[in-house]
């Protein structure tokens, strides 16, 4: 039985969110599901219970005594869907070890590419085939809206075409559904936007042989090209710009009539000197303090922004953080996780009081952590300062820096942030040298490096270890977390760049056979400076870089080097898991166990490193341990797939960018280095715009080609010529893609070669002939290709 078309489309929540609410474990009533999804009108009500009795009916939820638990079995999984544009789908497990599953069209459900669906494994896989499986539920769309292009078909009807090819249907489009827009807009006439670039809502999904319903919500352009880039990426991702009335007016709303659970337990910490390093005139969620000790001791303090004590779990702002994750940032713009309110009334702003909680690094004159201290606190900053500004004054250009502020600044950057930045650097973390810009995470953020281009990159290494010092804390007091993971990069990518830069010159011990360090890629990335094309290279060993993931386990962090675990805690402003990470401490701050019993004299410290080791009893309650953990594990999945969506869309603008950069220069030729070899063409990047472009490989008119993989190379049967990775070439821009951002490009001596064979054959003539052979013989050089020895290859695996 399927579920997810029909009546449900008009769910204000998911059917992902509704069993994230519910666990295996525990019995749920329909009045605490009301209460997490915000159920707050009869429609909502009645939308949960036609939900919860369907889920049932198809063995997802079992039903006790009116309560609702999970049901899970070792036949039905999770997964996310994947879909070609020639119609092959797979279902990707959120576990990267788990076998992808093979779906057969028939076996969708109406599933579309990119939805959230639990999947019937009804076929086994084998050591050469996936395992196959059939939809059994959606479980929440990836596309309540598209990008399309209307159409009008013979029979007067129309219809919006999908610009996703992999979006394997075309929606119903009705013009009485854009006769009456709100707010005054201009009806839209669909004559007038024929193959126009349109926004379209998914009003209603497809249900059994009948096509989904949309409605036309705006025209970004008569073609892709005259759409605003911003405008696309937001449509795209259905990005939302800005919020309800209800959550702008909850957000207004903030701290009135507001109660500090904790106020007892806070530091006050108002009287402390305190710094923050960002834009001047933006809230910051993250401050310093620093104090110098007896005996040679520092003890440096990351205050950070206490989001969660004003945003409780379910209420209306922690629903919308919830549902979008992460804020994104795209060029100037961006898409924030909370109301500026929020903002405003909670950030760090100079002269106001804050609520925060207070992370205190205590360090030895060599720069080595003794201790650390994690405690709920009350700041009031004093200075907020642009780090371009805080770079010039050590540097010693004159400025307008506070010079207590300044005293508080150079033990920082001076002693403590290079200290961590050589203890990461030993244990063989990575950095990356790269002008592309990043988003402005206070921590490494999404990719999971530090960058050595920010302004704050040094401040950086500071914020990873209050991070680290926080999941640490977590671990030892056996209460539940959020982790950050990276997973390695892939061998065969790594491989790729190993070869490019011995081909460039680089040294490196031939291949990685097995397994990938994270000292390998530091040792190639240290190398870099050393190439004829940094840039280059650190462009593409940053693209090496899997995205940060959520876990509810510690994992390896492969970027900075880190395997006992690592979070996200430093920028709840800006990212859900921050805020989830908040509420644990939180709790352990007002009713966490200190003791055995009652009765033991022994107290410890909950919020010192000093615990850690000597707790043999539970810090939380069962019911407040399991309540957490069914939090945290629900979300995990919606946390990575926002994740995900935000660096798509970043990339998509840079993309976007780029595409109508080179648009604009079509036919123009440009040096280029060759960084990616396969059989159906070579991939260049042009050097002095770091934008790549693919000359396919029948473009290559001189010769018949063949791929070598062994040798990432391309060579010619009757010339010999090839290209192979680190080759520079001559390359013209063909035609660009602008919306697929895909940019074709030919070889010069393509295109002077089949420039003189054409002409040897309107002439028909031995001179035109000739002609063509002494283009061949010159073109050589200007290939700057490698003609390598027939022998090279007769023992090499094709």
């Amino acid at each position: 039985m399927f579920l997810g078309g029909g009546k449900l489309n008009y769910m204000e929540f998911s059917i992902a969110t509704l069993l994230s609410h519910v666990s295996p474990e525990k019995l749920v009533t329909p009045k605490i599901l009301e209460k997490k999804l915000g159920c707050e009108t009869p429609s909502s009500v009645a939308q949960l219970d036609l939900a919860l009795e369907l889920l049932e009916k198809i063995g997802i939820l079992v039903k006790e005594k009116g309560k609702f638990r999970r049901e899970l079995t070792e036949r039905i999984v999770e997964a996310k869907l994947r879909c070609s544009s020639k119609g092959f789908c797979f279902a990707i497990q959120d576990s990267e070890s788990a076998d992808d599953i093979y779906i057969r069209e028939s076996h969708l459900s109406n599933a579309w590419n990119g939805d959230r669906v639990l999947i019937e494994v009804i076929k086994d896989g084998s050591r050469r085939r996936s395992p196959e499986g059939a939809v059994k539920l959606i479980l929440e769309r990836a596309n309540p809206s598209v990008l399309a292009k209307v159409k009008r078909l013979e029979t007067g009807d129309y219809r919006a075409i999908p610009l996703d090819d992999r979006l394997l249907f075309e929606l119903e489009v009705n013009p009485s559904d854009n006769s009456s827009p709100p707010n005054g807009h201009e009806p839209i006439v669909l004559d007038d936007i024929l193959d126009h670039l349109v926004h379209v809502d998914v009003l209603r999904h497809a249900i059994g042989q009948d096509l989904p319903i949309g409605k036309v919500a705006r025209v970004l352009g008569m073609t892709t090209e005259s759409a605003q880039d911003i405008d696309i990426v937001t449509c795209k991702h259905d990005l939302h710009q800005t919020f309800l009335p209800a959550v702008e007016a909850a957000a207004a709303k903030v701290t009135k009539g507001f109660k500090d659970p904790i106020a007892a337990k806070r530091l006050d910490l108002t009287g402390l000197p305190t710094i923050a390093i960002g834009q001047q005139s933006e809230p910051q969620d993250r401050a310093l303090t620093i104090e110098h000790l007896d005996g040679d001791v520092w003890r440096l303090g990351v205050h950070i922004a206490d989001i969660a004590s004003y945003i409780t779990a379910d209420d209306r702002l922690d629903r919308e953080a919830r549902k979008r994750g992460t804020a994104v940032y795209l060029g100037e713009n961006t898409i924030p996780l909370l109301p500026d309110a929020v903002h405003q009334a909670c950030g760090f702003l100079p002269g106001a009081e804050r609520l925060a909680i207070s992370v205190f690094l205590s360090l030895n004159e060599g720069g080595e952590l003794i201790e650390f201290n994690i405690q709920p606190s009350r700041i009031q900053l004093d200075w907020s300062i642009d780090p371009e500004r805080v770079n010039a004054a050590l540097a010693g250009e004159p400025g307008e820096i506070d010079p207590q502020a300044l005293e508080i600044i150079k033990p920082i950057w001076n002693t403590i942030a290079p200290a961590f930045r050589a203890q990461r650097r030993s244990r063989g973390g990575l950095e990356v040298d790269t002008i592309q810009k990043q988003a402005p995470f206070a921590d490494e953020g999404r990719l999971g490096a530090i960058f050595l281009d920010d302004p704050q990159s040094l401040l950086t290494d500071v914020m990873v270890m209050a991070n680290y010092a926080i999941a640490v804390h977590l671990q030892a007091l056996q209460v539940p977390g959020i982790y950050a993971v990276q997973h390695t990069p892939e061998l065969v990518e790594v491989n790729d760049t190993i070869k490019l830069a011995i081909n460039l010159g680089l040294s490196f011990e031939g291949e990685v056979e097995t397994e990938i360090s994270v000292a390998d890629l530091q040792r190639l990335s240290l190398q870099f400076a050393q190439s004829p094309v940094p840039q280059v290279l650190n462009y593409l060993f940053k693209s090496l870089l899997k995205t940060t993931v959520y876990s509810t386990k510690p994992g390896t962090h492969f970027g900075l080097a880190i395997e006992n675990g690592y979070t996200h805690a430093v920028s709840p402003l800006q990212r859900y898991p921050d805020i989830l990470i908040q509420r644990v401490l939180h709790e352990v701050f007002a009713n966490g166990r200190d003791r055995k019993t009652s009765r033991a004299k022994e107290i410890l410290d909950l919020g010192s490193s000093s615990c850690h080791g000597q707790i043999t009893w539970n810090v939380l309650t069962p019911t407040v341990q399991q309540e957490l953990e069914t939090q945290i594990a629900g979300s995990i999945a919606h946390l990575n797939d926002r994740t995900k969506i935000a660096q798509d869309a970043e990339n998509d603008l840079a993309g976007l960018q780029k595409a109508e950069k080179m648009k604009s220069r079509t036919g123009e030729i440009f040096q280029g280095l060759i960084t990616g070899v396969q059989s159906y063409g070579f991939f260049v990047e042009i050097e002095d715009s770091l934008v790549e472009g693919l000359v396919h490989v029948s473009s290559l008119k001189d010769d018949w080609y063949e791929f070598r993989p062994r040798y990432a190379c391309l060579v010619g049967r009757k010339n010999r010529t090839s290209y192979r990775l680190g080759d520079r070439v001559e390359v013209q821009v063909k035609s660009v893609d602008y919306y697929r951002q895909q940019i074709d490009l030919v070889t010069v001596t393509s295109m002077l070669s089949e420039a003189a064979t054409d002409a040897a054959n309107e002439a028909g003539t031995a001179e035109a002939i000739a002609a063509t052979t002494d283009t061949d013989t010159d073109l050589d050089a200007v290939t700057v290709s490698h003609d390598l020895e027939e022998t090279d290859f007769e023992s090499g695996d094709d």
